[in-house]
This record gives C-alpha cells, structure tokens and sequence, in this order.
C-alpha cells in the first residue's frame, strides 16, 4: 500500500510540475486535523442592529466544518451585526407559508440589519418565490449543508433556512465585516 502512496504522489507531482493542477476533491479530515469540540447545538443570539447593510451571502468548505458567511460591510466587533441561530422544525415565510428545506435538520439563521437579502427584489420578496433555493449558493459536494433558502425579511431582520445533514454543533461569529456560521461535520 505504501508503494502505492508513493506512486500517486510522485504521478501527483509530475502533473503539478508539467503545469497541468491535478483536481483536487475535499478532503475528510485526516488523523493529524484536530477539530474543535464543545460548539454545542444550542440556540446562539446577539441582540444588536447593525445600521450597515447586508450585502452577499456566500459560503466555504473546510477540514472539520462547512461555513456560511453573510457580508455586512462596515460592521465591526465593536458594532455587529445582531443574529439569532437556531434547530427549527420547519422554517415559514412571515405570511407563515412554509419553505420546504431538504435536510435532517433545519438552522434558522436570522441577521439583523437595515436591508433586505441582495438578489431579492422586495423585503416582502414573493413566497411564490422562496422554494427557490437561495441566490448565489451552490452546496453541491457540501459535507454537512443540504440546502439553503431564503425565508424573507421582516421588522429588520433578514432570515435564512439552512438545511443540513444532522442536528450537528454549530458556532456563530462575528467578524469585521461579516457574521460567520459554522456548522460541524461530526459530533
């Protein structure tokens, strides 16, 4: 088996060195990645209002967790912007019309701030509309997130119904810029 370690590694390094980059696939988490332990599935909260406007959601995949960041330009840990993450049993539109979500469980992810989801064209953004999956996020190839929708905006706050594979530990940051969730891959 070593041999053949070997082998790929230097077949690996030969395609680099030729300039032709080898596709490289996500890797699960190896021995030597200690992932973090303790983020809990608990509900997490901060009660602010950002005055800056939420401008990009986007996301990231990484060793131990896959990552949902929502871009809120201007805002800084002194002034962040509020959120509220949570499990839900399902998520609704504030006409109480429910969004379907695909996954084994749902995080509400409300971010509080004066402007609606950019791509939508009113706050009230049609429900007709929001069985479409999130604009601008593509979670093919995601370990842990299954789906993300947009749930409308209302009273400030912009909410988001993230669909993922289990009721697994997530954590919520908050960063110059940006409000961060993470959501683990494993217990």
């Amino acid at each position: 088996m070593k041999r053949w370690g070997i082998v790929l590694t230097a077949l690996g390094l030969a395609v680099t060195a030729g300039g032709v980059a080898p596709t490289v696939a996500a890797a699960a988490p190896s021995a030597a990645v200690a992932c973090e332990a303790g983020w809990g599935s608990l509900d997490k909260a901060l009660a602010t209002h950002s005055e800056e406007p939420l401008t990009n959601v986007r996301t990231g995949r990484h060793d131990c967790y896959d990552r949902m960041v929502f871009d809120v330009p201007g805002m800084t840990t002194a002034n962040p912007a509020g959120h509220r993450v949570g499990y839900v049993d399902k998520i609704t539109h504030v006409s109480e019309t429910p969004i379907p979500v695909s996954g084994g469980a749902i995080l509400a992810i409300r971010i509080a701030t004066p402007v609606f989801l950019p791509g939508t064209t009113t706050p009230a953004y049609p429900v007709s509309a929001l069985a479409a999956p999130l604009p601008g996020v593509n979670l093919t190839g995601y370990e842990t997130f299954r789906d993300a929708r947009y749930a409308g905006y209302y009273h400030g706050e912009t909410t988001v119904g993230l669909g993922v594979r289990a009721r697994l530990p997530f954590r919520v940051l908050t960063l110059p810029d940006r409000v961060v969730v993470d959501v683990a891959h494993t217990w």
